[in-house]
């Protein structure tokens, strides 16, 4: 995920509260997936005098067995049930079906046959995440947490899952769909938070997604939480440092909140407004400088907008979202090579943030250098291929050659 990218949290944790049902933490489109999943699973018994001979071991001969097959409509050769393909099948029972009548003898052969099988799965989950492979990945964490039902651990690498799927495709433009993601990641955290028997990394790590949301009292309380219980030593240094920043840089001050909410609504003159009222009484802090800049370009403020980014960086603002700010200012007001230098600035900080990528590709474009336009826009989709805006680019730059009546 690159990511997960706060921990990979694998393994020796303690035990929580009993299972919920993955259902209860997901959308509607979980039953259609549920259904397609199992789809492939054929249940056998291993009955009569042959089939009972030939019992592997640790197998209960009065319950059915899933297989996993190949694909649906594919006939099963009984000579092809091998040991992988039983324990396939009753992952992928365990991972949609956790509350299967046999769940509890299917869990207890897993074990017997492969006990470190639990802590694989994870490894696996998180290799797959990092991929980019949201799908796989996560099934490959229900079934550890079909596998083991109290363990946090599939379920906090879920939630990181899901939090970083939302960054990317924040990053891509689909806000509706990083939403979604984000609101996985926050019930995957509730739930966590929940558990009888504390689990520490559930509070660090939701502290960071309060903290990106801009819930600074949500994330100040876990953070506190979090020291208080003694888990890691240079995670508890961050989070002491971080609540030192919080503190100092007003993110506390309701001020700053209720600017940020007003901007983020829609309601950009109010937020200026509370903004402006922030840097008055934090003079010296960098983001609220950043607040009053993000109004004044959403207000089409290109000047001011571009002159509060500024004020930011001297301020000591540093980040790639500063720099992809003042350079929409700057493009507006057509200083196009002022805002190519601060867009090149911002993608050294972060070179897999496609928003950033596509909005080279835009001002490329726009100074008429097609072919490096494409370029950047087919390097967004290689990094996201659901990335809509960098998709509609490609169709306009396709469209524009088609009128030309050129290749090039």
């Amino acid at each position: 995920m690159k990511p997960p990218s706060r921990d990979k949290s694998r393994g020796n944790q303690k035990k929580g509260r009993a299972n919920q049902d993955n259902r209860q933490l997901l959308p509607e489109a979980f039953e259609e997936r549920k259904k397609q999943a199992l789809s492939s699973i054929l249940y056998i018994r291993f009955e009569g005098a042959d089939a009972q001979s030939r019992l592997p071991s640790g197998i209960d001969a009065s319950i059915p067995y899933p297989v996993q097959l190949q694909a649906p409509a594919v006939k099963l050769d009984p000579s092809s049930i091998t040991i992988e393909s039983l324990l396939a099948g009753m992952l992928r029972v365990l991972a949609w079906d956790s509350e299967n009548e046999n769940a509890n003898k299917y869990r207890k052969y897993i074990k017997m046959s492969r006990p470190e099988l639990f802590e694989e799965l994870i490894v696996a989950g998180i290799q797959k995440a990092e991929e980019k492979d949201w799908i796989v990945a996560e099934e490959v964490f229900f079934a550890a947490s079909g596998l083991e039902p109290e363990r946090p651990e599939p379920y906090i690498n879920l939630a990181l899952m899901h939090e970083e799927h939302a960054k990317r495709l924040f990053d891509s433009g689909n806000e509706d769909e990083a939403e979604k993601e984000d609101d996985l990641a926050y019930k995957y955290y509730q739930y966590l938070l929940g558990f009888k028997d504390v689990f520490a990394p559930a509070y660090y790590h939701a502290a960071f997604f309060f903290l990106r949301k801009h819930n600074y009292d949500k994330a100040v309380s876990l953070l506190t939480s979090y020291i208080g219980m003694n888990d890691d030593e240079q995670r508890t240094r961050r989070a002491k440092l971080i609540l030192e920043k919080l503190g100092g840089m007003g993110y506390l001050d309701t001020l700053f909140k209720e600017a940020y909410d007003f901007i983020q609504m829609g309601q950009e003159e109010k937020g200026l407004e509370k903004a402006m009222q922030f840097v008055e009484k934090y003079p010296d802090v960098w983001n609220g400088w950043f607040l009053v800049g993000w109004a004044n370009r959403r207000l089409g403020r290109w000047s001011e907008g571009a002159q509060a980014f500024h004020t930011a960086l001297e301020k000591g603002a540093d980040g790639a979202d500063v720099y992809n700010e003042l350079s929409i200012c700057e493009i507006e007001a057509g200083d196009l090579e002022a805002a190519r230098s601060h867009l090149e600035r911002a993608l050294r900080i972060e070179p897999e943030n496609e928003k950033i990528i596509v909005n080279l590709g835009a001002l490329a474009f726009r100074q008429g250098h097609i072919d490096e336009a494409e370029g950047f826009f087919r390097t967004s989709i290689e990094l996201d291929p659901d990335d809509r805006i960098a998709k509609e680019w490609i169709k306009k730059i396709q469209a524009l050659r088609e009128r030309k009546g050129t290749g090039a």
